[in-house]
């Protein structure tokens, strides 16, 4: 396919490229940004593109991979870097410090909710809140790793089942 060739056919596919730019970005500048950078990328690396192949998937796929890049390089910038020797910064409570009364209320009721639970279920369910994993939590107790992941998981059920009047 002659560079020619390559170009018209790119440029047909411009409204279709608009519409999925729109759906990644939600927003209409950002999406002209996207199609932009795409087009740039394309052209640049059609020796990549192999003929008799589907353009308009290869390009959709170049605006796919931009975007999660794009996303990427957003989140990182907003990434806390403390240089501080007792992370200082990291550490600093970003809250009021003060809690509401209902979050008070809550925390209390979750922890009654959690008390009444069976052993069997309350043990596996404190320790994935306190960030064992699953592997380990088997381990610890002599269980399968399925049987810990349901029963985490019917945990979660009844307390959201006892706590239902908290949701609202």
């Amino acid at each position: 396919m002659t560079a020619l060739e390559f170009n018209y056919q790119l440029t047909g596919l411009k409204e279709n490229l608009e519409r999925f730019a729109l759906s990644l970005t939600s927003n209409l500048e950002d999406a002209k940004d996207l199609l932009q950078e795409t087009f740039v990328k394309a052209i640049s690396y059609r020796d990549k593109f192999e003929d008799n192949t589907n353009l308009k998937a290869w390009t959709f796929t170049i605006m796919k991979n931009t975007f999660i890049n794009n996303y990427r390089r957003a989140i990182k910038a907003n990434t806390t870097f403390d240089n501080t020797d007792d992370l200082y910064y990291l550490n600093l409570n970003q809250e009021s410090g003060l809690e509401g009364p209902d979050s008070k209320i809550s925390t209390k009721e979750i922890e009654k909710s959690i008390d009444k639970l069976e052993e069997e279920f309350k043990v596996p369910f404190l320790m994935h809140t306190q960030g064992y994993k699953y592997k380990e939590i088997a381990e610890k107790l002599d269980l399968k790793i399925g049987t810990v992941k349901s029963r985490i998981f019917f945990t979660r059920k009844k307390l959201m089942h006892s706590l239902h009047d908290y949701s609202t």
